[in-house]
């Protein structure tokens, strides 16, 4: 039996799953669902901001909310597709993902707002780990895979260069609303074309879905991301405390759960390997360093340079375009060269790119502008194509759910950790503006509410106040900068040391 299992396999493993181009047209649907939606969220903050009036600390939910509870359900819902068939799971998420978006689209107040966003972060936890789970077990061929790497993270890249365009389009001309249900016509077309083209796979015997570990998974992942939050806001009270040591525990009782069980929902000999591990973390730095930059980037160019939504959304462009090119070439890059050199090369020009936008002003040309976010774009593309190949590649195939949710949870990770740190220094910055006298309170919680609040303020105190408010806006954003920099740096450094001797398969 056991032979028959060993001969079988290399068999089943080199040959050519017929349709499998098709099949991940179907994929990369589900990825620019999620990819637009992060994206546009940005464009229509000062929307958000005007028409709902949150305070500061309710804009920074209803950003990163959705990353919380996707980083808390990721490993729990991959281990879930491994189980039921990652078709079927990817199916369903994509329509809950495209039912939500209303709801998103339609709150009426913030409380609403934040509660969608939570809600669309559980069906989107579904996603992400389903698509390169299938991707592991439609591609046999290393070379074929790292391929279908690159057209994943390339399309999620023109993700984040059609989100903004197609948002700045429609805030132009409807409400904040309309860019939400942007996702449901992908989600029509992914679920319809999704039922006839996906193969389903699972791993067999998997064992029971155990719910502890599911409990314990996502109370750790948000009392700990949390607990960052409330202390990069507010200090090191006992309520940040209090979240901390909780989801400290949690975790711990999670990993001890996880050794324990015949069929954990986590394997977690899989962080044994040290490209894994460097893969993994390299991801977590390198969006804790980018995202919460990329959060108020947006608002920099729509309330502090004036630009109109869709001229934002152009001047975004060139991280989709460096981002796309990179991620296709980035498999054939790293096999020439080596893995770790393209990984740390590729954080290393990140990082520098945002320490020149340590130095923008309210009227810094695009040059400038454009050029560092050519140089994020291309640095991410060749960074997450080939540590997501190195993750995929690190472990076998009934594997790939939990492997590629470990991926995704870093991610998502980074991006609240990112949002919640960096955009607290921003908004820390911001509060502590020079306001003439007149100024609203409201005024000091968001640069989207001060321009609101300056629509009922007399001109010459109107003028001055913005003004005030954006030079802040502007220093904070400036300081955030250079913070992400020198996490970019440091995990340039670190992926240079953990991706030693690591190399990408080539039969």
């Amino acid at each position: 039996m056991t032979s028959a299992i060993r001969t079988a396999g290399p068999t089943e493993e080199t040959a050519p799953r017929p349709g499998r181009w098709l099949a991940l047209s179907v994929l990369v649907l589900a990825v620019l669902l999620v990819a637009v939606d992060a994206t546009v969220l940005g464009l229509a903050t000062p929307y958000i901001s005007e028409d709902l009036a949150p305070t500061g600390s309710q804009l920074l939910w209803i950003g990163d909310v959705y990353s919380f509870v996707l980083a808390g359900l990721l490993v729990s819902m991959g281990s879930l597709g491994d189980r039921i068939g990652r078709k079927r799971i990817l199916l369903y998420g994509a329509a809950a993902f495209g039912l939500i978006s209303v709801l998103n689209a339609y709150a009426h107040t913030p409380e609403v707002m934040i509660a969608a966003r939570a809600l669309l972060g559980v069906a989107g936890a579904t996603l992400m780990p389903a698509t390169l789970a299938l991707i592991r077990n439609l591609f046999h061929d290393p070379r074929e895979r790292s391929l279908a790497i690159g057209i994943w993270g390339a399309t999620a890249s023109a993700g984040t260069a059609v989100g903004p365009i197609l948002g700045g389009l429609l805030l132009e001309h409807f409400w904040w609303g309309s860019v939400f249900l942007i996702n449901l016509p992908v989600m029509a077309v992914l679920v319809v074309v999704g039922i006839k083209l996906l193969p389903e796979s699972r791993t067999p015997e998997p064992g029971p879905w155990d719910l502890p570990s599911v409990a314990l998974s996502l109370a750790g992942m948000i009392s700990v991301v949390y607990a960052v939050k409330e202390t990069a806001s507010h200090g090191a009270g006992a309520p940040a405390l209090a979240a901390g040591l909780l989801g400290a525990t949690a975790l711990y009782l999670f990993v001890r759960r996880q050794l324990a069980l015949p069929k954990p929902l986590l394997d977690m000999r899989l962080f044994r390997s040290r490209g894994f591990s460097g893969a993994v973390l390299a991801d977590l730095l390198t969006v804790l360093g980018l995202s919460g930059l990329v959060f108020f980037l947006s608002q920099y160019l729509q309330l502090v340079q004036g630009r109109r939504p869709f001229e934002a959304g152009l001047a975004e462009l060139p991280a989709a375009i460096g981002a796309v090119v990179a991620g296709l070439i980035a498999g054939r890059t790293a096999r020439r060269f080596s893995v770790r050199s393209v990984v740390a090369g590729g954080l290393a020009a990140i990082g520098l790119a945002l320490a020149a936008l340590t130095v923008i002003g309210q009227s810094t040309g695009y040059p400038l502008l454009g050029t560092a976010l050519l140089m994020v774009g291309a640095g991410a593309g060749f960074s997450f194509t080939v540590t997501a190949d190195v993750i995929l590649s690190s472990v076998p195939k009934e594997q790939a759910g939990a492997a590629s949710a470990v991926s995704e949870t870093a991610y998502e990770l980074g991006a609240a950790l990112g949002i919640a740190i960096l955009g607290s220094i921003v908004t820390g910055v911001y509060r502590g503006f020079p306001a003439p006298e007149g100024t609203p309170p409201s005024a000091r919680e968001s640069l989207g509410s001060a321009v609101e609040a300056a629509t009922h303020m007399p001109t010459a105190t109107a003028a001055s106040m913005l003004d005030a408010a954006r030079e802040s806006f502007v220093n904070g954003l400036t300081l955030a900068a250079g913070t992400g920099a020198a996490v970019l740096l440091a995990a340039s450094a670190a992926a240079w040391f953990m991706l030693k001797d690591q190399r990408l398969d080539n039969a």
